[in-house]
């Protein structure tokens, strides 16, 4: 991979080259909001994103809230495994960052002196995309394609190659989906513990939805009828 790298004449490096020329002719401004977006933005959003989530899903209630939830907690795990798995990877590969071996690339950040094989960013970022797919579909689509956004930040920035993005979407996904079956049977029973709790059921299921997602009403309380609430009015 790393010999791979070292050519001009590769798909991989002219590609690098053609996006992070972009980056040439962009202002300044846009380039630092580029910065900071493939640097920090999107793994906020991401987290977000996770979040709102997990709002609409205890909103919503239901049946299957407490596996729904379990989901959403295997979605950063699953992010945080992939990582891990990823630090042998980058030992063995011991791929340099492009801006190491290629003169004339724009690098907008500095200070990065690891191996570039994998992308760290991509593959956290696809992890939780797929993670959050498994959970939410309309959700899952959203961060996969925030995820997608990522890998192009991590071109344009002059920090990765294009096949460093490509393996990061490869790691996350295979995480996220292969452990999937394992993490929902560890995690599913916790949730579903909690569901029942008097005091942390509300992390599970938003208080006064019943396991169909209607609303609760409260024993012995009367029920107001339709011409009542019309005389009330």
């Amino acid at each position: 991979m790393a010999g791979l790298a070292e050519s001009g004449s590769n798909p991989d490096v002219d590609l690098l080259y053609d996006i992070n020329g972009l980056a040439k002719d962009a202002p300044a401004w846009f380039d630092r909001a580029m910065e900071y977006v493939g640097e920090y933005g999107l793994l906020i959003a991401m987290v977000l994103l996770v979040a709102a989530c997990w709002w609409s899903v205890r909103r919503r209630g239901g049946e299957d809230a407490a596996s729904s939830v379990a989901a959403l907690v295997w979605a950063p795990l699953a992010a945080g495994v992939a990582v891990l798995v990823n630090v042998p990877i980058r030992g063995f590969v011991e791929r340099p960052r492009p801006f190491l071996t290629h003169e004339g690339l724009d690098v907008l950040v500095a200070g990065k002196t690891d191996y570039s094989f994998v992308s760290d960013h991509a593959t956290i970022t696809m992890a939780m995309g797929v993670g959050l797919f498994v959970a939410h579909r309309r959700f899952g689509l959203f961060g996969i394609g925030l995820a997608l956004f990522e890998g192009f930040c991590r071109i344009y920035m002059g920090v990765h190659y294009p096949t460093d993005v490509v393996g990061g979407f490869a790691l996350g996904t295979a995480v996220a989906l292969l452990l999937s079956p394992l993490a929902m049977a560890l995690l599913t029973p916790v949730t579903q513990a909690v569901e029942r709790s008097p005091r942390a059921g509300w992390l599970i299921r938003a208080r006064g939805r019943s396991e169909d997602g209607r609303d609760t009403v409260i024993p012995g309380a009367r029920r107001e009828s339709a011409e009542e609430r019309d005389l009330a009015a």
